[in-house]
């Protein structure tokens, strides 16, 4: 219950009319469609976890799509199982990572292995048909080097379609990569439960 009196009312609808139609006047001008190169980063959670968002989003809407993981190995996930189990017609998932590189401790497999994920990545990117293509930890392999950055701008300033997403999520992305994107998102780090000794559980981190 508040005590707002009816010229307070009278005053905030008021308020709120003027601000839907200055809205919807800026919206009015905003006519143009075109694929994203969309980047999340940062050293907080949830990059992934926003971006899968966006793939049920296209998989809800029947839109073909497809996720390649570059870093993560066979691990079972939520999302994969769920993405594999129910929708793979309309969502191809190809996880070509072995996991991160402390646990592989072999560069050399992780270079061929990214690289192969980044060839994968360009055959779907360069399919018209999807919607949106999921380059999941890509950032993470082109801080390494693993994948040639120039040749990841190049690619997905010159062969990628009009009206395909690209999405790449991971820590530390690369400038050249932001320079190009038209939404970038830094997730910032706060408090984390792992700094507390929780380790990471199902249904939250995967």
């Amino acid at each position: 219950m508040t005590n707002e009196t009816p010229d307070d009312l009278s005053r905030h609808a008021t308020k709120m009319a003027k601000k839907k139609a200055a809205r919807d006047k800026i919206m009015a001008t905003k006519t143009d469609k075109r694929g994203l190169i969309i980047v999340h980063t940062g050293k907080g959670k949830g990059k992934s976890s926003a971006a899968f968002g966006m793939i049920f989003r296209c998989i809800a809407h029947d839109m073909k799509c497809a996720v390649v993981q570059f870093i993560k190995g066979g691990m079972s996930t939520g999302e994969r199982d769920l993405i594999l189990g129910k929708f793979s017609d309309t969502c191809e998932f190809h996880t070509m990572g072995e996991g991160f590189t402390w646990e592989t401790q072999d560069k050399s497999r992780d270079i061929e292995m990214a690289q192969a994920a980044w060839e994968k990545a360009k055959d779907l990117i360069r399919d018209p048909s999807n919607h949106m293509v999921l380059l999941d930890e890509i950032n993470i392999a082109l801080r390494y080097d693993y994948i040639d950055i120039n040749e990841v701008v190049t690619f997905l300033a010159e062969e990628k379609p009009d009206m395909t997403h690209v999405v790449l999520t991971g820590r530390n992305a690369k400038e050249e990569l932001i320079e190009i994107a038209d939404l970038v998102t830094e997730m910032e780090l706060i408090k984390h439960p792992f700094r507390s000794g929780i380790k990471a559980q199902i249904g939250v981190e995967f």
